[in-house]
């Protein structure tokens, strides 16, 4: 069972006061696992006028809208175009995710742009994001018990060994997770409850294959063929692309 993502999201996503450059969903419904009491969380990227980034009276570098909708727990997050441009042009796996999620709820040609650079953007060090995340979930896991963290452990290490493997995002860990035989099960318990407990047997695998996968990451950062650094021309094409949608 697929859970769906709401038809009311492009409209969520537009309740931010100012005008939205793209939206795309992220959280569980991009990993793979949304279960039926998922929040919908949107993440998107917003445009201030060039008068609320160089006056006195600054515009919201980051905008949060909060609420349910249709028994649905609903989360938007904006950033303002400069500051989501910092942030791809680093080892930020969470803007690149964002830009790169196939769950578009908004789009734009800048959307279109900024897509059609980010492969140039990714370096080897965005594996330091994924090794972060995933000690940040491992951590959670280890405290709590839950699937949750566990689930979001798995994804994290795997997207990020894929991510130095090839230099293409994957996210869904049902695309990712076709070598660990339990995987289907974790998702499967994970759909029918967004806390519910691990099936039997699956805490004794993820305390082999965890660890195994963080080694198997830290090894890629090491061999993978990705650059140092992002590609000098895409940087510049970048800040163009920023001051062009600004003054635009």
């Amino acid at each position: 069972m697929t859970i769906e993502v709401p038809r009311w999201a492009a409209e969520a996503a537009h309740t931010l006061p100012r005008p939205l450059l793209f939206a795309t969903v992220s959280g569980a419904h991009l990993y793979g696992f949304a279960s039926l009491d998922s929040d919908l969380d949107l993440r998107a990227v917003h445009l201030l006028p060039p008068a609320e980034v160089v006056g006195l009276r600054t515009g919201p570098q980051t905008l949060q809208h909060t609420g349910v909708r249709d028994g649905v727990e609903l989360d938007v997050v904006s950033h303002d175009l400069l500051k989501f441009a910092k942030l791809l042009n680093s080892r930020n796996g969470y803007a690149l995710e964002q830009l790169l999620s196939p769950l578009v709820v908004v789009t734009t040609a800048v959307h279109a742009e900024l897509t059609s650079l980010a492969p140039r953007l990714v370096t080897r060090h965005h594996a330091h994001h994924y090794l972060g995340f995933a000690g940040t979930q491992e951590r959670l896991y280890a405290k709590t018990g839950q699937l949750k963290p566990a689930l979001y452990t798995l994804r994290v290490l795997l997207t990020g060994i894929h991510l130095m493997r090839t230099g293409r995002l994957e996210t869904d860990l049902g695309v990712l997770g076709t070598e660990l035989a339990y995987v289907p099960d974790l998702i499967a318990a994970k759909r029918e409850a967004e806390h519910g407990p691990l099936p039997a047997g699956a805490a004794e695998r993820l305390a082999t294959d965890v660890p195994r996968l963080r080694a198997e990451l830290e090894a890629v950062r090491g061999t993978s063929a990705l650059p140092d650094h992002a590609d000098p021309a895409a940087v510049d094409a970048l800040h163009d692309l920023v001051v062009r949608t600004r003054l635009g």
